[in-house]
């Protein structure tokens, strides 16, 4: 399906400075591995320019042939598939740190799309990173390697809830799954709730759900006091009873992961 047209995306302005690699404020988190000096300065050398876009915008189309690659800085975002018809079906989520594009390096053309969320910050990089990452440094491409290696895990986690998980199941997962995830980008680990920008049709698009069932399970896990989304934040009341509710493998808490 050929994409309609829509006006590139907005570069950061010339006179708003970018952020050095070095002083990335990703870096410091405990989520992340610490690089090594040589790897800063080759993520640097391949990096060649940030940028802005705001809630709602395409960051790839299906079947673009030209997208770079790109790190999510700040904000979320989320990688979707759509059918003639316009009904679409959310892959997976993107969080600060997620590494974007890899799959369109496999191929000749875009198989999904990238919408931003919220308003997003992106660290963007030449077409041939992948192939100078691999090149100059051995671990910087097994770390590429890695991270795609756990996307694909993740929406294997989908692809479980989507075939096996019941309603409750699903939403359970995906929530304490994104809940888990935000709060470790937080000082808190989510002690105060995490931000939270998905409507109930995301979830929905994202579960395989109708948007009337997505509402009623929403409800029902909430009276259920599990947890309570307010003010575009997520707080759950219960994790112990959500993670038994979800059937995780694990609790749910994202591993360490490098950072590119």
């Amino acid at each position: 399906m050929t994409p309609p047209e829509q006006a590139p995306p907005q570069e950061l302005p010339a006179t708003q400075a970018e952020t050095a690699c070095r002083d990335c404020p990703l870096r410091p988190l405990k989520l992340f591995h610490e690089p090594t000096g040589e790897e800063l300065e080759l993520v640097q050398s391949l990096k060649r320019r940030e940028l802005r876009l705001g809630a709602g915008e395409s960051l790839i189309h299906e079947g673009q042939t030209d997208a770079p690659l790109f790190t999510l800085l700040h904000g979320w975002a989320f990688r979707y598939k759509t059918l003639s018809d316009g009904r679409r079906q959310i892959l997976s989520f993107l969080l600060p740190g997620d590494f974007i594009g890899v799959q369109q390096k496999m191929g000749d053309a875009a198989a999904h799309g990238v919408e931003t969320l919220t308003g997003a910050l992106f660290c963007v990089f030449q077409r041939d990173a992948l192939w100078e990452l691999h090149r100059r440094s051995p671990m910087m491409g097994f770390n590429v390697t890695w991270l795609t290696a756990h996307e694909e895990s993740m929406v294997d986690d989908t692809l479980l809830s989507v075939g096996r998980r019941s309603a409750e199941e699903r939403i359970a997962s995906m929530l304490i799954l994104l809940f888990k995830r935000a709060g470790a980008l937080q000082a808190d680990a989510g002690a105060d709730g995490v931000d939270f920008p998905l409507t109930q049709q995301h979830i929905a698009d994202g579960l395989g759900l109708s948007l009337v069932h997505t509402n009623k399970t929403l409800r029902k896990l909430e009276r259920r006091g599990l947890h309570r989304i307010a003010d575009g934040r997520l707080h759950l009341r219960d994790v112990k009873a959500m993670a038994r509710l979800a059937d995780l493998y694990g609790d749910g808490r994202p591993p360490q992961r490098p950072l590119v």
